[in-house]
């Protein structure tokens, strides 16, 4: 979900892909191919242990549709996702604090 997200934001870390592919045009196609490795989609899929997600919906580092879609791919069906509406990359803070804490002891 790089290539979404860097169409998406000019924040950085995206921002470094776009001046990479403005220098080495015709690069794109291998670009997203290597960054389609680190790409945590890619690795929710293959994921058992129970998980908390947060998402704020005005995050540019951590776009939320990137994280939605980690979420709707990860592999453990014992998963929940914290929706922050007015927040930026800073989330939940201390709301996302005590639901990772009430996360844990209702596994416990």
């Amino acid at each position: 979900h790089f290539e979404r997200a860097v169409g998406l934001t000019d924040a950085f870390p995206y921002e470094e892909v776009v001046r990479y592919l403005a220098v080495h045009r015709g690069a794109d196609e291998r670009v997203f191919e290597t960054l389609s490795y680190f790409d945590g989609v890619s690795f929710a899929r293959r994921a058992t242990a129970p998980a908390l997600f947060s998402v704020a919906l005005h995050d540019v580092t951590c776009p939320p549709s990137t994280v939605f879609a980690a979420f709707n791919s990860y592999g453990s069906a014992d998963r929940a996702i914290e929706v922050y509406t007015h927040n930026d990359h800073e989330g939940g803070q201390a709301y996302q604090w005590l639901a990772q804490a009430a996360f844990l002891a209702g596994r416990g």
